[in-house]
């Protein structure tokens, strides 16, 4: 027995990603019209005019299916807040300054994708948690803003006697608690008119006065380098 040209093995494993992104997008377009726990295998069989059946050749499970959907979500936020910190200022007066627009990246990311934003941050569907891979992206989200404080630290714009862990995890707290009331309460309003996203920059003025240093600088030390 020949063994299949190379070609056509390629040509098959891109017909099955392109599936299974297919597979996604319905996914994503279900929970965003019904919620995450609105997600029916039934309801994307028959958008993609399929048998239920078969998308179980590319999810053995439903929870399959949210993993998937959860990795993809963090990943897309992950490198969503890549390009927000490498656009932030290189040059800055004050830290809110430096904070806002990552702050504003974040919830405006997280509002206008609202069906991935409760898969990662609340716990919709009983049963259900990412797996170790799933949660890679999401762990490195915490990794970029840990760094991002810490080297506010070298530059002196931060408070050296807390450690860069606990101000992430206040910054978590800050930026997905905004998230978070502006979904649960305000669903339908938009990052721009939103009641909940309107407080943040009060907030994020309130979080910069407690972890700076009180540094004024036009230009930080080892700062990024505009483009």
């Amino acid at each position: 027995m020949q063994p299949e040209p190379v070609t056509a093995v390629d040509r098959r494993h891109r017909r099955r990603q392109e599936t299974i992104e297919e597979v996604l997008d319905i996914a994503a377009q279900i929970m965003s019209e019904q919620g995450v726990a609105g997600l029916s295998i039934g309801e994307i069989a028959r958008r993609m005019n399929i048998r239920p059946p078969s998308l179980y050749v590319y999810f053995p499970s439903k929870h399959a299916l949210y993993d998937a959907l959860f990795a993809r979500g963090a990943r897309l936020l992950l490198e969503a807040m890549k390009e927000a910190d490498a656009a932030l200022p290189a040059h800055a007066q004050r830290l809110e300054e430096i904070l806002l627009p990552a702050a504003q990246g974040f919830v405006r990311w997280s509002i206008e994708h609202a069906a991935y934003s409760q898969l990662l941050f609340w716990r919709p569907v009983p049963g259900f948690a990412p797996s170790p891979d799933a949660y890679q992206p999401a762990i490195g989200l915490v990794e970029l803003a840990r760094a991002r404080f810490a080297a506010l630290q070298d530059e002196g714009l931060v408070r050296a006697d807390v450690p860069a862990g606990q101000i992430e995890r206040d910054w978590t707290i800050l930026v997905s608690g905004v998230v978070s009331q502006q979904l649960s309460n305000a669903p339908h309003e938009t990052f721009e008119d939103g009641r909940f996203t309107a407080a943040l920059p009060e907030l994020l003025s309130m979080f910069a006065r407690h972890y700076s240093t009180g540094t004024s600088i036009t230009e930080r030390p080892g700062g990024r380098q505009e483009s």
